[in-house]
């Protein structure tokens, strides 16, 4: 780039000074220049003797004439830079003087054109840096940009951001609403679009339009050939029509997701099979018309599957688990939730032939006995294997959990509900599992003791859920013991009758307990942020618990979310029910006078309302202060927080990330709401506690029908899935190890029904993360049948 031009009297000194000083040069060089027009074809070295200066500024002539052409004449062998002669000098550059006078130039700097050429300046030079940056950069700048109203405004920056944002923007279309469905349909018809639409939508996800979606509705989509995820959960009105035209113009697809569609047919799967052989995740859960040869098809067509999800598939049989075994030895998650008709033959060929093989869900498959893990090879170890739900399988006995054990021992989720023929021998061969395990399942193995679940705490420390629903021989010795666990984040002890006030106690202390920690200065402090870890607290139809323990557990436990209480007699209160949870719809009324469950909110309220009530100030007397907390977000939680277990719906919101060791709760210091006003309360506060309220009356009368066998339509104390655990990305070798959530988590785990399990009102269960990959019957009943 030349340097700025100097101002104009700078250049007026500069010229009178080089006339001054080109006059005698001037006549020499006119003799020299006769003399070189007389003999052309002389040597010009007399010429080079003499150092001529770089530029030399001409004096003003009167006009054009012949003394000027003499003139010019001699200043153009002035200037030539080409002189025969070997010692001719090199002209000095001067960048401003060539600047302001052009060459073959003799008029004054003060009047003289420039030369266009030598003024060209580049445009680039000019340009902002945002214009000239190279189109990968910009990618990678918008790609750091999460809103779509964002990409939208850096469209209308300009015709080169636009062309590199929009396939951002088209990437994933938001399709929540209908109006929103009907402009991209609209756009993707259009004759002339500015761009290629189509080609750049690679998700497409209408489970939030469910109920709206047809064939029809479809129909525009299928120009979209792109596409490598489709999610259509719950599209009752879909038919093979409009998915088979999806499919037909999909060869890049990679996941679908078609559970509850109730009117896919196996013909569907067929074309499936001819036109996705990249197909790598696959959910048909409750798709019942499809058969077993259209899905022995897909897996001998589709041999790159890797998530597979068949819940409530019950037509299907052997054969077509055995496909999938035997052709797809990649399969790393595979859901055989309810699915009835499948016996031990498949399960031990998916094991045997499946390396990387890390989530088995056979939840109520009922034919799977011992024999599916015993006849694994003996010389093999499945170490990818981190979760196994065998809820309902009530013929596995302690000898197939001793193989299970010795083929994975790194197993982190174990759900073992309802297999009520194990016992101790079971436990003590899952105590090996040491600090892998973080989630397991017992609820209702009704002949656990505390014997197994000390052996249970002192071998594995690092468990974070554990649930013990209707184990009804544990006392306090395994809730004192439970307590030790340092990562306790919730704990299920629904209908375990002989648990008192002495396990509250145990929790209180471990909970409120002062760890210390070192700062930045290496200085051992107090660490007041871990000292609780507890957050869901299951107690229902305890019927032991009184009102100090609680008070004592609420205060020690400031990350506490969720707390169900239903039926313990103590908090059959009116003025407690303004913090509890409306009961679900379908309860009966005495099911309604019996609920009891707080979470977000209503935790927070309660616990000021039973610290500030003089009534409850009894129950501080004498109790040691609690270590100051902060305060906690419980925003919002009240509707975030799903009811499970005890209250009545499948818990899925258990399934957080894989293998995330400290899962946090939001810690933010927020203001927590005011609780609502206090309820009007009768001089005679202890009518509460009479015998002969009717609320008692009927809780007593239902906690005393406890002892008889559980209902089948009993539900878990936890009632939820293991957490998942998901590969980074499809491409991911097992061998890695790692657990984050992969792509068929994201296609799949959309918000909408659960494709697996049911609630207590007999339909699917719902949760905030999305849909529950798998549930859990049975474990507990918080409500009375």
């Amino acid at each position: 780039m030349r340097p700025p031009a100097p101002a104009l009297d700078v250049i007026a000194a500069q010229s009178q000074a080089a006339q001054a000083a080109a006059a005698p040069a001037a006549a020499a060089a006119t003799v020299g220049n006769n003399n070189s027009t007389s003999n052309s074809n002389s040597n010009s070295s007399s010429s080079s003797d003499v150092d001529l200066p770089t530029v030399v500024m001409a004096e003003p002539g009167p006009g054009p004439g012949p003394d000027a052409d003499q003139e010019r004449d001699a200043s153009e062998t002035r200037d030539s830079r080409s002189s025969s002669s070997t010692n001719s000098p090199i002209p000095r550059d001067n960048d401003e003087s060539d600047f302001y006078l052009a060459n073959n130039d003799s008029q004054s700097s003060l009047g003289m054109v420039p030369n266009l050429q030598d003024m060209q300046v580049n445009d680039q030079e000019c340009l902002p840096i945002a214009v000239t940056l190279p189109s990968e950069i910009l990618i990678s700048i918008f790609g750091r940009l999460n809103s779509p109203a964002d990409w939208f405004r850096c469209m209308l920056v300009s015709k080169r951001w636009a062309r590199n944002v929009v396939e951002m923007l088209w990437h994933r279309p938001t399709c929540t609403t209908w109006p929103k469905h009907t402009k991209i349909c609209q756009t993707l018809g259009l004759e002339h679009p500015s761009f290629a639409y189509p080609e750049f939508i690679k998700r497409l996800n209408l489970a939030a339009l469910a109920h709206e979606v047809s064939d029809g509705s479809v129909m525009p989509l299928a120009v979209c050939s792109r596409v490598e995820r489709l999610t259509l959960t719950n599209c009752k009105d879909l038919t093979d029509v409009g998915l088979i035209a999806l499919v037909r113009n999909s060869p890049h697809l990679l996941a679908l997701d078609i559970s509850q569609d109730i009117k896919i047919t196996e013909a569907s799967i067929f074309a499936i099979a001819e036109n996705c052989p990249r197909l790598q995740g696959l959910n048909v859960s409750s798709c019942k018309q499809i058969s077993n040869e259209s899905m022995i098809q897909l897996a001998e067509s589709c041999r790159y599957i890797k998530r597979l999800k068949l819940n409530d598939c019950d037509q299907l049989n052997d054969s077509a688990i055995m496909a999938f075994a035997n052709n797809c030895p990649n399969i790393l998650e595979i859901d055989l939730h309810s699915c009835r008709n499948i016996g031990n033959d498949p399960i031990t060929a998916l094991l045997a032939k499946g390396q990387s093989l890390r989530e088995l869900r056979l939840a109520n498959c009922d034919l799977i006995d011992d024999s599916a893990f015993l006849n694994l090879p003996s010389n093999k170890v499945y170490e990818h294997l981190r979760i196994l739900d065998l809820t309902c399988c009530a013929r596995l006995t302690d000898r197939a959990v001793e193989r299970i054990i010795e083929v994975a021992p790194r197993l982190r989720n174990l759900v073992l509900a309802k297999c009520s023929n194990i016992t101790d021998a079971a436990v003590y061969a899952i105590s090996r599992l040491g600090k892998n395990l973080h989630y397991v399942h017992l609820g209702h193995c009704r002949h656990i003791t505390d014997d197994a679940v000390k052996k249970l705490v002192h071998c594995c420390n690092r468990i974070r859920y554990i649930d013990l629903g209707c184990c009804q021989h544990l006392t306090d010795d395994s809730v004192t013991r439970l307590a030790t666990l340092p990562k306790l984040k919730r704990i299920g002890l629904v209908k375990c009758n002989a648990i008192t006030d002495e396990s509250m106690e145990a929790l209180a202390r471990a909970n409120s307990r002062i760890r210390s920690r070192r700062n930045e200065q290496g200085l051992v402090v107090p660490d007041f942020h871990h000292s609780s870890s507890l957050e869901r607290v299951h107690l229902s139809y305890c019927v032991n618990l009184t009102l100090p323990s609680i008070i004592r557990l609420l205060n020690a436990c400031p990350k506490l979310t969720h707390l169900s209480l239903t039926g313990v007699n103590a908090f059959l209160r009116e003025d407690l029910e303004n913090f509890c949870r409306e009961a679900p719809p379908d309860f009966t009324e005495h099911q309604r006078q019996v609920f009891c469950v707080f979470s977000g909110p209503g935790v927070t309220g309660l616990k000021r309302y039973l610290n500030t009530h003089p009534e409850f100030a009894q129950y501080h007397e004498g109790r040691p202060a609690l270590p100051p907390q902060p305060a906690h977000d419980m925003d919002g939680l009240e509707d975030n927080d799903v009811i499970e277990d005890d209250d009545m719906g499948d818990g899925s919101e258990l399934a957080l990330g894989p293998d995330n060791d400290d899962v946090q709760v939001n810690n933010h210091n927020m203001a927590i709401p005011p609780p609502p006003p206090l309820p009007h309360v009768n001089s005679q506060t202890n009518s509460w506690l009479d015998p002969n309220n009717p609320i008692i009356e009927n809780s007593v009368a239902f906690s005393n029908s406890l002892n008889g066998p559980s209902s089948a339509n009993a539900l878990d104390t936890l009632a939820a899935p293991a957490p998942q655990v998901l590969p980074t990305s499809p491409t991911e070798e097992p061998a890695t190890g790692r657990t984050a959530p992969g792509f068929f988590e994201e296609a799949f785990h959309t918000r909408g029904p659960s494709t697996a399990g049911g609630n207590a009102s007999g339909g699917p269960g719902q949760s905030n993360a999305g849909p529950s990959t798998a549930s859990f019957h049975g474990s507990a009943q918080e409500h009375p049948s």
